[in-house]
């Protein structure tokens, strides 16, 4: 190789190093471009103050849809999100399978997953430790990171106790397959008092939302939670989505707040602005929801007293519409006679949230006929599953009514 050669191979080597380097500057920078949510501490960890709820998971063929829920994940990960949360009754057994599917691409020591103990389905306290394993194998995984006693009432406390779930669990707490033991709890203020006093707890999970904090206690139970030091993990933000679909008058009342804000953003801000609130679950059934909560909850910040204020008159203006105040948390199905609770009431309360007649009587006469308001026998099974505690005969009752006057 001559001196000229020599020269020319050393330019285009050089020049292809910093081609090379520039790229790789480039890649870097696009990498720091992708913002993360903002964090809150719990103990001595950073857990993302939105969390991903897999219980309204996309559904394809009556089942998860895992190659949407996977991209629904990934880009949760990407921008922040590190806790799952699941439980043996979500989608009907499978949301814990889709929980083992959609993580099992990432370390285990990249995210948090949470799961519950059904306490509904316990008739024995030997079914407690069969049930915890067969719920680590079905999430294809060694240990469960936050683990709560599900769903606790009455009838659930005393099956709790019976079956020596508290005991049991602490024991797998103590061999790691446990690092956190908490309960969530649908029930009264003076019942979550004497759960926190009888067993020592690392957290606890509770429904809070705007129209929940004084319509049923919620601000008594976050004071209770908080002064025993509970740190307090947030479901049904959106009331089982009532918060993201508000009728007219109240989403212009937000809007011209803030324009750029969901009305979904609203109320999910205002459960994580409460300071002993470590993380807020949101179930998320579209990439749109993902991508709107990750806007929200970039460089967080939490309502003002301002907001506060637009948000307390949009509520009112809502609750006026006399919408039916269920979270289609679906623990009422399993009617006797058939009666899709839930459908009917999304229908009823989409009819509230936009007055169109002629759409509610379409949407009701689009319901199998068995599955109608209309065919309540008033047996009252469902009225005693309902965390909220609603009238639900009578509720169905006064529905039909409204379809047959509309029907005219």
């Amino acid at each position: 190789m001559n001196r000229r050669q020599f020269l020319k191979s050393a330019f285009f080597t050089t020049l292809g190093v910093a081609v090379l380097s520039a790229c790789k500057k480039v890649t870097t920078q696009t990498k720091k471009l992708i913002e993360k949510v903002s964090t809150k501490k719990f103990d001595n960890i950073d857990i993302s103050v939105i969390g991903f709820g897999l219980m309204r998971l996309p559904q394809k063929d009556g089942e998860p849809d895992i190659e949407r829920t996977q991209e629904m994940v990934d880009y949760a990960i990407e921008h922040g999100i590190n806790y799952f949360d699941t439980a043996w009754f979500y989608h009907g057994g499978k949301s814990e399978l889709a929980a083992g599917k959609v993580l099992k691409k990432y370390p285990r020591n990249s995210y948090y997953l949470a799961d519950k103990m059904p306490l509904r389905i316990l008739k024995d306290k030997a079914e407690v430790i069969p049930v915890f394993e067969e719920q680590l194998e079905k999430c294809q995984t060694d240990y469960f990171d936050f683990y709560l006693a599900h769903n606790i009432n009455k009838r659930e406390w005393e099956t709790l106790k019976q079956c020596n779930v508290y005991e049991q669990l602490l024991k797998k707490k103590q061999e790691g397959k446990i690092k956190y033991l908490g309960f969530s709890i649908h029930d009264t203020p003076e019942l979550l008092e004497e759960v926190v006093k009888t067993y020592k707890w690392d957290f606890v999970q509770l429904p809070i939302n705007p129209i929940d904090w004084d319509m049923v206690d919620a601000k008594k139970q976050y004071e209770i939670a908080t002064k025993a030091g509970l740190p307090v993990v947030v479901m049904n933000p959106l009331k089982g989505g009532q918060l993201s679909s508000l009728n007219t008058k109240a989403v212009d009342l937000l809007k011209k707040e803030n324009p750029d804000a969901s009305a979904s953003s609203w109320s999910l801000r205002y459960s994580a602005s409460l300071p002993n609130v470590f993380t807020v679950l949101s179930g998320m059934t579209e990439i749109e929801h993902v991508t709107d909560n990750v806007k929200t909850f970039t460089n967080f910040k939490p309502l003002t007293e301002k907001e506060q204020s637009v948000l307390s008159n949009a509520i009112s203006v809502y609750n006026s519409s006399g919408a039916i105040s269920c979270t289609y948390c679906q623990y009422c199905t399993g009617c006797p006679v058939g009666i899709d609770i839930p459908k009917n009431f999304l229908i009823y309360n989409q009819y509230k949230a936009t007055e169109r007649k002629d759409r509610f009587v379409i949407a009701y006469e689009s319901i199998k006929e068995e599955n109608r308001a209309d065919k309540c026998i008033n047996c009252g099974v469902c009225k005693n599953k309902c965390p909220q505690k609603l009238d639900i005969p009578n509720l169905l009752k006064e529905m039909a009514k409204l379809y047959e006057e509309l029907k005219k």
